[in-house]
C-alpha cells in the first residue's frame, strides 16, 4: 500500500474518526491499521485520546484558529505548517476537539469536568511521557498513550484515581487514607509505595518496586511485595503472583533499558513500545537469546547495532518493519 508520513496519516485518522473520510480514505486507514501490530496500536492510542477529548468538546469554548496553530506546532515539531484552505473545516473542528481544555493530545495540561460537586482533572499523554504531582503529593509518571483521572482534592477516606494505559506511581504514605487505582475491572490499593500498572487489551499488569500493594479483583485480594508482579485478564478469575524477573517495565521512567540475562523477545517488546517501531524476530531460536546490558537514553539505531554485535545477528530494515535475523 502507499507509504504515508505520520503527519499525513494523522490527518487521515482525524478525518476517519470525525466521520469525514471518503470511502477510499476509509479503506486506506483500515488497510494501514491492519498492516502491522504497531499501526494497530497507534490507531488505538489515537482513538483513546480522541474519545477522552471529545467528552469535553461540547462544553468547552475554544478559538479554533489558535487551537489549530497549537495542534500543528506540537505534531509537526520539525516542520513549518502551511496555511490550510478554508474548505478543511472538519480539520479545524477536529483540532478544536483534540486541544480543548488543554491539549490532552500532548499531555501538557489538564481539563475539567463535573462529577457531582467534585471537580475531576484528567491528564493525557500521547507522544511523550508525562510526569505530574497529584493533590496529596504522590507522583504519577504516565507512559505514552495513557490517561489518568483524579479529583482536584482527595476528600473522604480514600484517594481514588482512574487509569487507562500505563503509569508508574510513587505514592505518598497516608495510613488513614489509602490510595486506590481503578483500572479495567481491578482495584489496586496502597498506603505508600512505588509500583507500575499497565493495562492493554483487557490485560492488567501490576509490578511492585517498593512496599506492599493489594490487588483486588472481585472478591479476591492478592498482596504483592517488592519484586513481585501479577497479570490479570478480564475474563479470567483465577490469578497468581510471580517474581518480577527484570526491570524493563520502568524504562519510560528511568529512560534506561536494563537487561539482566533478559531474553531478546522481552527487550524487543519494550523497544516497539518506546520507539513506536515494528521490530520482529525472524527466527524462533533467537527469541530466548539472553542479553545483559544497559541502554541509557540511546537511539534505536544504536541499540539495534549493539544487539546485532552482541548476539551476532543481522538487522534487516525495510520501510515498514525491522527484522532481526
Amino acid at each position: 500500500m502507499e507509504n504515508f508520513t505520520h503527519d499525513k496519516m494523522d490527518e487521515l485518522l482525524v478525518k476517519y474518526l470525525a466521520d469525514e473520510a471518503t470511502p477510499p480514505e476509509q479503506s486506506l486507514v483500515e488497510e494501514w491499521t491492519s498492516s502491522s501490530e504497531a499501526n494497530r496500536h497507534y490507531f488505538q492510542h489515537f482513538q483513546l485520546i480522541w474519545d477522552v477529548s471529545e467528552k469535553v468538546a461540547a462544553t468547552a469554548t475554544v478559538n479554533e484558529n489558535k487551537a489549530w496553530q497549537r495542534f500543528q506546532k506540537r505534531v509537526k515539531k520539525h516542520e513549518t505548517h502551511k496555511s490550510q484552505n478554508s474548505s478543511f473545516s472538519w480539520w479545524r473542528i477536529a483540532a478544536g476537539i483534540l486541544i480543548v481544555a488543554g491539549a490532552a493530545w500532548f499531555g501538557s495540561s489538564v481539563f475539567n469536568k463535573e462529577t457531582g460537586t467534585q471537580e475531576m482533572l484528567n491528564i493525557a499523554s500521547v507522544n511523550e511521557v508525562k510526569k505530574d504531582t497529584l493533590p496529596d503529593g504522590s507522583i504519577a509518571t504516565l507512559n505514552k498513550h495513557s490517561v489518568l483521572s483524579y479529583p482536584s482534592s482527595f476528600k473522604g477516606r480514600s484517594r481514588k484515581v482512574k487509569l487507562s494505559g500505563e503509569a508508574f506511581f510513587n505514592v505518598k504514605p497516608d495510613k488513614e487514607k489509602p490510595f486506590i487505582i481503578d483500572v479495567n475491572d481491578v482495584q489496586v490499593k496502597v498506603v505508600g509505595t512505588s509500583f507500575n500498572i499497565k493495562t492493554a487489551n483487557g490485560l492488567t499488569e501490576v509490578i511492585v518496586e517498593t512496599g506492599i500493594v493489594q490487588v483486588i479483583k472481585g472478591h479476591e485480594v492478592i498482596e504483592l511485595k517488592a519484586g513481585e508482579r501479577i497479570s490479570l485478564k478480564e475474563t479470567v478469575t483465577t490469578v497468581r503472583k510471580e517474581v518480577s524477573e527484570d526491570k524493563l517495565y520502568n524504562y519510560y521512567v528511568s529512560r534506561s533499558f536494563v537487561c539482566d540475562n533478559t531474553p531478546l523477545w522481552k527487550l524487543v517488546e519494550k523497544l516497539n513500545e518506546a520507539y513506536n517501531a515494528d521490530i520482529r524476530i525472524g527466527r524462533e531460536e533467537l527469541r530466548k537469546l539472553p542479553l545483559t546490558v544497559t541502554f541509557d537514553d540511546e537511539s534505536l539505531d544504536t541499540i539495534l547495532n549493539i544487539i546485532s554485535q552482541t548476539l551476532m545477528i543481522k538487522v534487516i530494515r525495510s520501510d515498514s518493519e525491522i527484522v532481526l535475523q
